[in-house]
């Protein structure tokens, strides 16, 4: 935990660029000592595996620190690289950062809360994404021409609706459509698109309010909805585990001890055997 948190300073440091070019070559070595230590690391794991070292991919996270490890690597073998590959090398590095999630618990655990969820998820997203493409499609019909900036095109409303439903100063698209695009504290010149300004008053509060109430108030916290469940399942899979791993800890332990008292029987046994024929002589 401690190198993989180093591994997050280094970067951050170096982020600085020339500020900190005093301390270049130090930082470097710093970064090659803890991509040593990773690589130790994988070494050491893989052998625990034999003689089937290639068990050491069947864990998605031992997959991923793989990948990291090997990608920074290749970017020292292979030091006259193109633009792209830099910038896959940088993401990798810091990458090394996300490895925290693995060597906390708490963190793994949400980790793979979200992952499980992803297919619920899914479909609460497909959800989502055909009331945003009905309300975009509703916007360009009837705002295109008072308010061409926000409903001009599709794309340009489904990026407006985005914002409607985030809450990010959604009232002002809003009091554009209500008013005209000309009012004098809500709208916006001719110069940006103003040309045919039409307020559609109680029409256009009905429009946003409804899509804030559906999109943010509804959908959105069916995201959280899944999310919770999920947790919640997450929790009893690890109690149950634990609860399995205590009844074959206790288990093992009862069938240590009747093989020990077995062990002792017998043991008895052979010494009144022998206490037997040394009383006949």
């Amino acid at each position: 935990m401690l190198v993989i948190l180093a591994a997050g300073v280094v970067v951050g440091v170096q982020t600085y660029g020339e500020k900190v070019a005093d301390y270049k070559n130090l930082l470097w070595t710093l970064d090659q000592i803890i991509l040593f230590i990773f690589l130790v690391e994988i070494i050491i794991k893989m052998t625990a595996e034999s003689p089937h070292p290639m068990r050491y991919f069947r864990d998605p996270w031992n997959i991923f620190d793989f990948t990291i490890v090997a990608v920074c690597y290749m970017a020292l073998l292979l030091p006259d690289l193109d633009g792209a590959f830099v910038a896959v090398f940088r993401l990798a590095r810091v990458m090394r950062v996300f490895r925290l999630v693995r060597a906390i618990p708490k963190l793994r655990m949400l980790v793979d809360t979200l992952l499980k969820s992803i297919p619920s998820i899914g479909y609460v997203a497909v959800l989502l994404s055909v009331i945003f493409y009905i309300y975009a499609t509703m916007g360009v019909f009837l705002f295109r021409d008072n308010d061409p900036v926000h409903f001009g095109y599709l794309q340009n409303s489904m990026l407006s609706l985005f914002r409607v439903v985030t809450l990010d100063n959604w009232t002002d698209i809003m009091y554009i459509n209500m008013y005209g695009c000309d009012h004098e504290n809500y709208g916006y010149s001719a110069a940006k698109g103003c040309t045919e300004p039409q307020g559609f008053g109680f029409g256009a509060a009905f429009y946003f309010v409804s899509f804030v109430l559906i999109g943010t108030m509804i959908v959105l916290n069916l995201f959280i909805g899944v999310i919770m469940n999920s947790m919640d399942e997450a929790r009893k899979d690890a109690r149950q585990l634990s609860d399995l791993e205590s009844a074959l800890r206790e288990e093992t332990l009862q069938d240590e001890l009747a093989r020990i008292s077995d062990e002792l029987d017998e043991m008895r046994q052979r010494i009144d055997s022998i206490s037997g024929r040394h009383g006949k002589k």
